[in-house]
């Protein structure tokens, strides 16, 4: 299941420095920070909104497109979807009441 993830993160690198033109990802990279996290929560809140209505199908499709743009702002960030991976695995097994204990 890692494969797509690694796939698309190579992808998502071999976009940066390239022409806004010359893809979408480009084009994200390009406009900074506002443009990328604008795309974040637009598609956060399409993931609410399909929840809601009920449509499993739906919801996939929205839930792919909120991780597409969020891998987009890990790697513009210099992070990857393993940084994720890790500290998930950090947590695992742990409490969720103390894990967010620990933050403080």
């Amino acid at each position: 299941m890692n494969d797509i993830l690694q796939r698309l993160t190579e992808t998502l690198e071999s976009r940066k420095g390239t022409a806004a033109d010359s893809s979408y990802v480009a084009k994200l990279y390009n406009k900074g920070d506002d443009a990328i996290l604008k795309k974040v929560i637009e598609e956060a809140g399409e993931v609410l909104l399909a929840a809601k209505d009920g449509d499993r199908q739906h919801l996939v499709y929205e839930v792919a497109d909120l991780w597409f743009h969020t891998m987009v702002l890990l790697a513009h960030k210099d992070l990857s979807t393993e940084d994720v991976l890790k500290e998930l695995a950090r947590r695992e097994g742990i409490s969720g009441i103390t894990e967010k204990a620990s933050r403080k």
